[in-house]
């Protein structure tokens, strides 16, 4: 899956609260800290669960720091998807002190 270099990004504080937050990372990081309500489907996978993401509103995409999710909005963005890629990821997310979750039981990290 290749996506164009020249994404359009957004920062974490500009995030729009009513957005799709659209997490590819891999399943061992998602489990280790992500956003509450983002939807998880691993960059690897987006192609055939495509159909999972919805098409009624903007998709924000994000990784651990930005690259994989680039990838994935520029595809998004050929498929007909109003996606833009969150500058920084889940680490720039953690910086500015926004809510994350964790699955292990313990606090939230992003790994």
């Amino acid at each position: 899956m290749a996506g164009s270099p020249d994404v359009p990004q957004i920062s974490v504080s500009a995030c729009p609260a009513d957005a799709l937050l659209l997490d590819v990372r891999e399943p061992e990081e998602w489990v280790a800290g992500h956003a509450p309500g983002a939807q998880h489907i691993p960059l690897g996978d987006l192609p055939a669960r495509v159909g999972e993401v919805p098409r009624d509103r903007q998709v924000v995409a994000v990784c651990r720091s930005g690259g994989r999710s680039a990838g994935a909005t520029g595809w998004l963005a050929e498929q007909g998807y109003d996606a833009i890629n969150l500058d920084g990821g889940m680490t720039a997310w953690a910086a500015a002190g926004r809510p994350m979750e964790s699955e292990t039981g313990g606090p939230p990290t992003v790994a």
